[in-house]
């Protein structure tokens, strides 16, 4: 609390200093933020570009700690937030679809309602990449490349029922080809498995690929967006390559359900002033983050549509066993 409020509540006398001031103590201690992916993916770039950012505008000298909880596409995180303590100093950074599409495919200990939502940070659109020396730089090259192969084609996600997966389950189906699905614990792993010749396909978030691709490491074959990314303005769409496949990942914040109020207020503060911060953006574009900022009660209209539509997926084909 500045100098100035303090003496304005002294002046205005104590019982009026009991409930302002309550608010403006927040936070009192660290806040701990759950990433539920490995450090180096998209997700954990993302929490900690963003995180020092929130730091400035949260009143006082407060303090974020990054706390990675990866495995289980994403479920350890996700459950680890969901049965933390309420009072304000947890917080974590959530994907969709897979924080519903997880809870959908399986027995969790988490629903929906097991969390509160925070704010929307980031949209990614999906994509495929593979290695330079693949053979292939678009999605009819991989197409005959599938057909020629003497096994199914290889391709690593983040996890099953994730956007990546559920993504190139609709692409092999419309190209009717033969893919094989290998789940990793977060996107560097499925980078790193790309790189090393383990895999033939890395389905994931077209910014996790964007920088290997300009090393010539990485061959981005299409993004899965309704419209190209900015940044990424000379990778055609699959729908402009003639598949129908639109999909991305958002990365948001959430709390456990039952976040303090006045806490919930100031920390959604901070994080529209962060994002919409000068210096945070630059940054993200430097990070290639694809922002789109949503507060809490747009992004849990967000959450809510989205279950739903998984939920008519999953009734017509479950994607549990592809």
């Amino acid at each position: 609390m500045k100098l100035t409020s303090k003496i304005l509540c002294v002046a205005l006398g104590s019982t009026v200093l009991a409930g302002p001031a309550i608010a403006q103590e927040y936070p009192e201690r660290p806040i701990d933020m759950i990433v539920a992916y490995s450090a180096g993916g998209g997700t954990d770039v993302a929490a900690r570009t963003l995180v020092p950012y929130i730091e400035e505008h949260l009143p006082g000298d407060a303090t974020i700690n990054v706390i990675n909880r990866p495995g289980a596409g994403g479920e350890i995180g996700f459950t680890a937030l969901a049965n933390a303590d309420p009072d304000g100093y947890t917080i974590g950074f959530v994907n969709l679809p897979n924080l519903l599409s997880i809870a959908i495919q399986r027995e969790t200990d988490y629903e929906l309602s097991s969390f509160q939502p925070v704010a929307d940070i980031v949209y990614d659109p999906g994509g495929f990449g593979a290695s330079a020396d693949a053979g292939f730089d678009d999605l009819e090259g991989l197409v005959e490349y599938a057909e020629n192969k003497s096994g199914p084609v290889t391709y690593g996600t983040t996890g099953i029922g994730s956007d990546d997966h559920l993504a190139a389950l609709t692409f092999a189906r419309q190209a009717g080809i033969e893919m094989r699905h290998i789940p990793f614990s977060g996107a560097a792993d499925v980078r790193a498995a790309l790189l090393g010749g383990q895999i033939d396909l890395a389905s994931t978030n077209v910014s996790e690929l964007i920088d290997y691709a300009d090393s010539g490491d990485v061959v981005i074959l299409g993004q899965m967006g309704e419209e190209r990314w900015s940044e990424a303005s000379d990778i055609p769409t699959f729908q402009e390559q003639g598949f129908d496949v639109v999909m991305g990942s958002d990365r948001g914040l959430a709390a456990p359900a039952g976040f303090p109020e006045d806490a919930l207020a100031t920390l959604q503060t901070a994080v529209e002033a962060a994002v919409a911060d000068p210096e945070f953006q630059e940054r993200a574009q430097e990070q290639r983050l694809p922002l789109s900022f949503m507060d809490a009660e747009a992004f849990g209209a967000k959450l809510d549509r989205m279950n739903e539509n998984l939920q008519g997926i999953w009734e017509e084909q479950p994607w549990v066993e592809q």
